[in-house]
């Protein structure tokens, strides 16, 4: 048969599947030839689907239209394709439509399905030349091999040697496992009769195809989903050249699951029933499932237990569940005939609503009829109950009398400032007509009478605000009081006791309406303080100027609000203001003592906290403990001795005549003498010999040199209070005279001659 005549030629240059890595641009060349007798408009367009569509980006196919006189070659007409940046790897369709409806419409449109193939961006860039393979079937994500359990899923891997060497190609599959899969290589056809030799390789020569067929089959456990397993083809040629690709593969999930029930032990009387629930696990998806029973009866007159109540089961793995039935409520066991029959079902439910089978197995319990010797028992009973009847009503005609029981003190022994508090339980509390309450002991204490004729009494069955009442009815007439305050808080020992009185003159133990009495005992014991059990200085005696080193111990700091230390001196003033150092619940809030004192075994430890000496003299000091829960007792104690505290030395530290210090100085009559001096110390005298007069500590005096200047000068300093030696330095003087010329006689006689002097000479005084 003759090939029918087309007028239109198409040329599609690369003519096949075309390769690309995501990201890249593939372009497509097309030539028209217009071969008819007539000038054609021609349109160039494509047909995608959505997965085509997404892997361009292209949103509409793209067109082109060409007019073509008869004979006309169009030029070539470039199509690109935008390989996304995400694109998985796969194989993807796509058909190129070549139509001319009005000018050919009896021959076109023409169809040319081709192909886009997106490599792993591992592999490396194809040339010309180099080698090339694709799969047959072609899948995409979108397009997998759907894989039936059972049987093997075949593919065939086209091999193209594109090269001019005859090559050899092997294929493998790295991300599987062996027993995943299986590769068949085509026979050459030089195998020996009765060799048994294995193909290991397809052998091509240069421009030839040829095929490996490559077979997956997944383990059973395999699991359901999308696989997406690597092809490599390696070439012997070019060992580093990599050839990859890969196969979109979906498992369905297979949901087979097998359930049994067994029974081990189905007629009970005392006991469990027992049974075993199997399941195994045929399909492919990890199950997790939940145990459950439900009641095939009208009722349910069982409770059960499964061990374990969850199960999580792999691909073609089993478990056992041990299921335990306890019949009930236990009045419902016949008395006769063969017993209760209990039908049950299995009820059990997919954590994630996976499907399960239709059937679930079924289980029977049956509960075996009593034993005659229980006939007995309910004869028995019935006659208790008849009995205990009769005392009930016995017991409403002659009703129990009133008890008053439990009478004591919240605490025997409580703290100074705290309240007593009592306690005490009536039964049948309605017959009560009054309470009353004595006390006896260091405290004298008015009795207290609590009215019963009006039911409780206001101050026993109301409390203060936010407070719980003081007695509230419990059943059976019970009356529970407790927390009952007495008003009785001063140190020392108390003996209370508790009155009740029946109503309407009743008599019990006397000729008197009492019906009984309890007595308790409380003892109130002082206030425990922080107490200062040492206290003392490091040495008895100090130079004014230096820290007082102070240490003491003080048991129970945690009662400790603050420590005052002060000073008195023999005449009763006092050295200085009281230093506080303050506590909270035993914590040291003052930083300067925080390093210098220690807690061990209730006992508080400072060691030397500096106290400044300011003053001279003897002085004696205290140290007091406040305590912080109230008790006005303050605990004290006083160094052993009084502390001694001495004036700073003086000391001379200068004294010159004219600025130099040499004990023996020689001085010219008629200059002046410049005596300066400095002292250092406090409550001293100063004196200047032997002008004898006081001076200032620190001073400086002008002398005229003349014959009476003294021979000896010093400077003497005493301490006023006697309690330091005094100190004394001097100078040796000795005055050269000053010589004086022999006067001339005047040459005017008429010149009067001056009588002489007959002012005696004195010591002159100092100036300042």
């Amino acid at each position: 048969m003759q090939a029918k005549f087309n007028p239109l030629q198409v040329i599609i240059n690369p003519p096949g599947i075309q390769f690309g890595m995501p990201g890249d641009t593939i372009e497509l060349y097309v030539v028209v030839i217009n071969q008819g007798d007539q000038s054609a408009v021609i349109d160039l367009y494509f047909v995608f689907d959505e997965v085509f569509q997404n892997l361009t980006g292209w949103s509409s196919s793209p067109r082109e239209s060409l007019a073509l006189a008869p004979g006309q070659n169009s030029d070539e007409v470039r199509f690109e394709f935008q390989i996304a940046a995400n694109a998985l790897p796969g194989t993807y369709d796509y058909t190129l439509i070549v139509d001319s409806p009005l000018h050919y419409p009896q021959d076109t449109p023409i169809t040319f399905p081709n192909q886009i193939k997106v490599l792993l961006k591992e592999q490396t860039a194809i040339r010309l030349n180099d080698p090339t393979f694709s799969i047959r079937p072609n899948t995409n994500p979108n397009k997998p091999l759907i894989f039936n359990s059972g049987e093997p899923l075949q593919v065939e891997v086209i091999v193209d040697n594109r090269s001019y060497l005859v090559d050899r190609f092997r294929l493998s599959c790295p991300d599987l496992d062996d027993d995943w899969f299986t590769i068949n290589y085509p026979t050459t056809g030089f195998e020996g009769l009765g060799l048994v030799s294995e193909v290991t390789a397809l052998e091509l020569n240069p421009g030839t195809q040829g095929q490996i067929l490559l077979k997956f089959h997944p383990p059973g456990d395999t699991l359901a989903g999308s696989y997406s397993p690597t092809i490599r083809l390696y070439s012997e040629n070019s060992p580093d050249f990599v050839l990859l690709d890969l196969v979109y593969i979906q498992i369905p999930a297979n949901y087979h699951l097998d359930i049994e029930l067994n029974t081990i032990l189905g007629q009970v009387s005392r006991s469990l029933g027992k049974y075993e629930l199997s399941l195994l696990n045929r399909g492919n998806i990890v199950r997790q499932l939940i145990l459950n029973l439900k009641s095939r009866d009208e009722e349910e007159l069982y409770t059960y237990k499964f061990d374990p109540t969850e199960v999580r089961l792999l691909p073609n793995r089993g478990a056992v569940s041990s299921l335990t039935v306890k019949p009930r409520p236990w009045w419902r066991r016949p008395w006769f005939g063969a017993g209760l029959v209990v039908n049950f079902q299995t009820d059990i439910k997919d954590q994630q609503n996976l499907p399960l089978p239709n059937t679930l197995p079924q289980g029977t319990l049956v509960w075996k009829p009593r034993p005659w010797w229980q006939f007995v028992l309910l004869i028995l009973a019935i006659l208790g109950l008849l009995g205990g009847i009769g005392f009930i009503i016995w017991r409403i005609l002659n009703p129990e009398p009133l008890r008053l029981e439990n009478f004591s003190a919240n605490n025997s022994q409580i703290t100074e400032g705290d309240e007593v508090a009592l306690k005490w339980d009536i039964h049948h509390y309605k017959q009560l007509q009054k309470l009353v309450l004595t006390a006896k002991g260091s405290q004298p204490v008015q009795p207290i009478t609590y009215e019963f004729n009006n039911g409780i009494p206001e101050p026993l069955g109301k409390g203060s605000a936010n407070e719980i009442p003081p007695c509230q009815v419990q059943e059976k007439e019970e009356l529970i009081c407790s927390n009952v305050k007495t008003g009785v808080k001063t140190k020392g020992n108390y003996t209370f006791e508790l009155q009740a009185f029946y109503k309407n003159g009743i008599q019990l133990f006397s000729r008197t309406n009492q019906v009984a009495k309890q007595i308790t005992q409380v003892e109130i014991v002082e206030k425990q303080i922080a107490e200062v059990i040492n206290f003392q200085a490091d040495k008895p005696q100090y130079i004014k100027g230096q820290n007082i080193l102070l240490s003491w111990s003080i048991v129970r700091p945690l009662l400790l609000a603050q420590v005052q230390i002060a000073g008195s001196a023999d005449d009763g003033t006092s050295y200085s203001e009281p230093i506080t150092y303050k506590f909270n619940q035993g914590n040291i809030t003052d930083p300067k003592l925080q390093k210098l004192c220690t807690q061990q075994n209730q006992q508080l430890q400072c060691r030397n906290i500096a106290l400044l000496a300011t003053k001279a003299g003897n002085f004696a000091f205290e140290i007091k403990a406040f305590p912080n829960n109230g008790s006005s007792k303050i605990s004290s104690k006083k160094t052993e001795s009084k502390i001694g505290i001495l004036p700073k030395p003086f000391k001379i530290v200068s004294f010159t005549i004219n600025g130099s210090e040499q004990p023996n100085l020689v001085l010219n009559e008629g200059e002046s003498a410049t005596l300066s001096w400095r002292v250092e110390g406090e409550n001293i005298q100063v004196k200047l010999l032997p002008y004898g007069n006081d001076v200032k500590p620190v001073d400086s005096i002008k002398l005229p040199v003349n014959q009476a200047f003294p021979p000896q000068i010093g400077l003497q300093v005493n301490d006023i209070s006697g309690k330091q030696q005094p100190q004394q330095r001097g100078f040796a003087i000795t005055v050269i005279k000053k010589v004086v010329p022999t006067p001339i006689p005047s040459a005017n006689p008429l010149a009067p001659t001056l009588p002489p002097s007959n002012n005696p000479f004195k010591t002159p005084l100092p100036q300042r």
